[in-house]
């Protein structure tokens, strides 16, 4: 199941299926199990309290009208029964009051206590999807989805299932009220809720299928957005703000039109209710009147009735708002579920205890015979149908200081994301000291690999937390690793050195100090096989001699892959992997290579000859 083609649209769901939906949320509840009882329970002084407060009313109209009344003011005088009632009103709209508010408060803390968790465990679950994830789903559907919709998901239970669970306990209470009062009154206002019943739930079911296309459509607004934003200087650079605009306004445009449907839906409902209560009371009026006139009725009973009547309506509507919610909530909870339920693809092997872990050799005091990588076999493509490597086969020796060449989409960097299991292979197998990589724990082979990108991402906060990205490293070891990278003089000149604070991405560094930062990242890990790709491309001339320096120690002893578009640079190392349309075609020293006049001698005289 994808975020991006979700599998089942709503009108594809049966209503059921709402609930089911909604069951997804309960787990969740079980650390407020306490507080979610003591909300279920106050319900009922405040069902109770709200429905005897017609009864008080209707109770003093009779007793302005001499009519019977309850025993306790029969025998006193108006004005003390009026007074008694008074304070028995008061009584009740200080306990309604009491209780809604603390029952308000405790909803609403369940509410952010669930949103809370399940924010957490769509983040947990997406970091831990696999990089073809990410592929294929825009940013800013993700974020809708984690922000947006989880907030819609809280409203849900916070604001929306206790509240029609009260909304339907205050409803029983009037019902029965009423028919305590007059059967036949009560039967008219039960019969009217049928019609009102259904148009709520046909009105509510469209409402559903509009906001869920109304979501969909902010996903790709949010995307755009991110995306125009992320890019703003090739869209400044190249013109585009005015065809980016229109696009933005046709996709906002659909936003809108969606949106308008969901609030006509939820205005029907409103209405339909508005219309239904008035013709239900008119109802009470006309025949309450006959039956007071045919003196088989009272003038306090009549009044209470009316009041019951539009309390009765009052939770209908109460319920079709919160319904409305309901339907907003189902579409969050169905986002979300769809993005819970996307596999993790790349997984830890689970290996018993009589089997036993296979671990890889980590205590760094001799790099000299760890390092092996042997690539049998492999194939792979981000398409199935599409290969970038195919039956890929060679092994690096412990030490071996390796060099992959090739054109552009030769499957260089995909060879890298395999290696670090960012991807699995289509077939075949990746080794490391004699190892399946499947068998390795993923935190641990990725402590073994050190990797540096051509672009190097750095997070918002100080220079230090950018070098041990949260592993508990001291400030002393993190001086020895931008130390032996020659970068601690660029550090220390940082106006607050290593307490210095980094904007987003990095933004107050320059491109060439960024990289800079990468370097001293995996030095302080001392990983047994160092990657390159294209390391020391975004440095200049005497700071990447600096670094080549630094990169000498660091590769003593090391297995090492190094990809490198500048041929000049790679003349030293022991072996040149020459890639074609992921394909290895020639391999050996470059001496080796030129003597062949194959496709890298063609390569590397092209260079020369530009240069």
């Amino acid at each position: 199941m994808t975020i991006a083609s979700p599998k089942l649209k709503p009108n594809q769901k049966k209503q059921d299926n709402d609930w089911r939906l909604f069951l997804k949320l309960i787990p969740y509840t079980r650390k407020s199990r306490g507080t979610l009882v003591i909300c279920l329970i106050l319900l009922i002084p405040l069902a109770v309290a709200g429905s005897i407060q017609p009864l008080i009313v209707g109770q003093a109209i009779s007793l302005l009208k001499d009519e019977p009344v309850w025993g306790f003011i029969s025998g006193v005088s108006v004005a003390q029964g009026i007074n008694l009632l008074s304070g028995l009103l008061l009584l009740t709209v200080l306990i309604r009051l009491m209780f809604a508010s603390l029952q308000g408060y405790l909803v609403q803390k369940i509410g952010q206590e669930i949103t809370a968790e399940v924010r957490q465990d769509l983040f947990n679950h997406v970091t831990s999807l696999a990089s073809s994830f990410f592929d294929r789903t825009p940013v800013g559907k993700l974020i809708t989805r984690i922000a947006s919709d989880v907030e819609a998901l809280g409203n849900v239970f916070a604001s929306g299932a206790v509240g029609v669970v009260s909304d339907f306990v205050s409803i029983v209470a009037i019902v029965v009220m009423i028919y305590l009062t007059n059967w036949k009154l009560a039967s008219i206002l039960v019969f009217l809720l049928i019609p009102v019943t259904a148009l709520i739930i046909y009105f509510q079911q469209q409402y559903r299928k509009a906001n869920y296309k109304a979501r969909e459509e902010l996903s790709k607004l949010n995307s755009m957005l991110q995306e125009n934003i992320t890019g703003i200087n090739i869209v400044q650079l190249f013109q585009r703000e005015v065809y980016n605009g229109e696009m933005y306004r046709s996709i906002n445009e659909r936003y809108r039109t969606e949106v308008d449907k969901t609030i006509f839906h939820d205005s029907a409902v409103s209405a339909t209710l508005e219309w239904i209560a008035l013709v239900a009371i008119a109802a009470v009026l006309w025949l309450g009147g006959v039956f007071v006139l045919q003196d088989s009725m009272t003038y306090g009973a009549l009044s209470a009735f009316i009041l019951y009547a539009q309390r009765l309506f009052n939770p209908l509507r109460q319920f079709a708002d919160k319904f409305t919610m309901f339907q907003s909530g189902f579409t969050a909870i169905e986002r979300i579920t769809e993005l819970l339920s996307e596999p993790i693809e790349i997984r830890d092997k689970v290996i018993s205890v009589a089997e036993g872990h296979r671990t890889l050799v980590t205590d760094g005091t001799d790099n000299s015979k760890t390092g092996e990588i042997r690539f049998e076999n492999v194939w792979f493509g981000y398409k199935s149908d599409d290969y970038v490597i195919k039956n890929l086969s060679f092994t690096i020796a412990p030490g071996e200081k390796v060099a992959l060449v090739g054109p552009t989409g030769a499957g260089k960097s995909s060879i890298i994301r395999l290696l670090c299991r960012l991807y699995e292979p289509t077939k075949g197998r990746i080794l490391v000291d004699g190892i399946d990589i499947k068998d390795i724990p993923q935190a641990d082979l990725r402590r073994y690999i050190g990797v540096i990108l051509q672009e190097s991402f750095l997070f918002a906060g100080d220079v230090k937390r950018n070098i041990t990205l949260g592993d508990n490293y001291s400030l002393e070891e993190v001086q020895e690793a931008a130390k032996l990278v020659n970068i601690d003089s660029f550090i220390e000149d940082l106006p607050n050195g290593y307490d210095t604070v980094l904007r987003e991405r990095g933004t107050n560094l320059s491109g060439g100090q960024k990289q800079l930062l990468a370097f001293a990242r995996v030095a302080i890990r001392n990983p047994h096989v160092l990657i390159l790709d294209e390391a020391t491309s975004s440095l200049d001339v005497s700071t990447e001699a600096l670094i080549q320096s630094a990169l000498d120690q660091l590769l003593i002893n090391r297995s090492a892959i190094i990809i490198a578009h500048r041929l000049s640079t790679i003349r030293n190392v022991d072996k040149i992997l020459v890639l074609k349309r992921g394909e290895l075609i020639e391999s050996g020293s470059h001496d080796e290579l030129l003597a062949t006049k194959g496709l890298y001698s063609s390569l590397y005289k092209l260079q020369m000859l530009g240069s």
